[in-house]
């Protein structure tokens, strides 16, 4: 392990900030100006829970420990991954007419159908997009809405995961049951499906397991929780790849789609590109990644967001 660090520090709220510091903590639908789209937020409390699985989990792989007792501050929470609905509102330029700020651009059209037939508007999960088109959606949603949005970092992803269950899985260990909880090989019939049409785990949270996998914010590191903070952990990244995703896919057996599961990010996912260099926005061979998003209760300043957003680019400039 070559380092350790900590979550983003906010202090000192801007007049936006300050409105959105006293949102009352409870779910609500975020609107997005200029559209009758919205996005359902759900409120997860501050708390502590052991990351990682315990070494008598079955399908456990080694880089889900040691297990670790880490302590997360509160955040929102989308209900569900982001839909083609929602993500093409910034994707596509025919669908939001207002221009972007200075320096931010939309993604450059695919050039095949990412889908591949299996569904886009009506629910279903936005995928194949890179991390950096995931954390451009948040950006571009910040500057719609005044509110800061971001990736989850895998602590993060795993406590809402979790919903404070200490098994394999949230409702427990049994894996038949999650078929009422998530799309995965054994029920999909191997394509994704709209978001919501399972059950939710105890904290309202729909598809945390199976669908899509999700990206966070965190580097991948296989003995990442050797030495990691003991609060708001955060692995920030140093390279392009391989970066953290969770939850598991419609593909995915059982064993891989545990609270604890973690999948690193490979360059493989958009061998199919032709162009060179290869996108930076689309992957074109995982039709099975997509993403979700937070909103941190302590929102930071304008000043903080945007060096934020141009830390987090900076990772991608340049890189394959």
């Amino acid at each position: 392990m070559r380092r350790k660090t900590a979550l983003l520090v906010i202090g000192g709220l801007c007049a936006a900030s300050v409105q959105a510091q006293t949102t009352p903590f409870e779910a609500y639908d975020q609107k997005i100006e200029g559209s009758n789209v919205t996005i359902r937020m759900v409120p997860v409390k501050a708390g502590e829970f052991m990351l990682g699985s315990p070494a008598t989990e079955k399908g456990r792989s080694e880089d889900e420990g040691p297990q670790k007792k880490v302590k997360v501050d509160a955040f929102w929470m989308g209900a569900y991954e982001v839909t083609f609905d929602q993500y093409d509102l910034y994707a596509d330029k025919d669908k939001d007419k207002a221009p972007l700020p200075d320096g931010m651009t939309r993604p450059s059209p695919p050039y095949i159908d990412l889908t591949l037939g299996m569904g886009k508007a009506g629910g279903y999960p936005a995928n194949s997009m890179s991390q950096y088109a995931a954390l451009m959606y948040c950006r571009w949603l910040y500057n719609k809405t005044g509110v800061f949005f971001r990736l989850p970092t895998e602590a993060e992803w795993e406590y809402a995961c979790r919903a404070g269950s200490k098994t394999a899985y949230p409702f427990g260990n049994e894996a038949a049951k999650l078929k009422d909880f998530a799309w995965t090989a054994d029920n999909s019939g191997d394509k994704y499906h709209k978001v919501g049409e399972l059950k939710p785990n105890a904290w309202g949270l729909y598809d945390m397991l199976g669908n899509v996998a999700e990206w966070t914010m965190d580097q991948y590191e296989a003995e990442a929780y050797k030495a990691i903070d003991a609060a708001n952990p955060w692995l920030k990244p140093t390279d392009k790849n391989p970066r953290s995703v969770r939850g598991g896919n419609y593909m995915d057996l059982a064993t891989a789609t545990r609270s604890a599961s973690r999948l690193m990010s490979d360059i493989a996912w958009n061998d199919r590109d032709p162009q060179i260099p290869k996108s930076k926005w689309w992957n074109a061979d995982a039709p099975f990644v997509g993403f979700r998003i937070v909103r941190p209760v302590q929102q930071p300043t304008k000043e903080e967001a945007d060096k934020f957003f141009k830390d987090m680019i900076d990772q991608f400039v340049g890189a394959r």
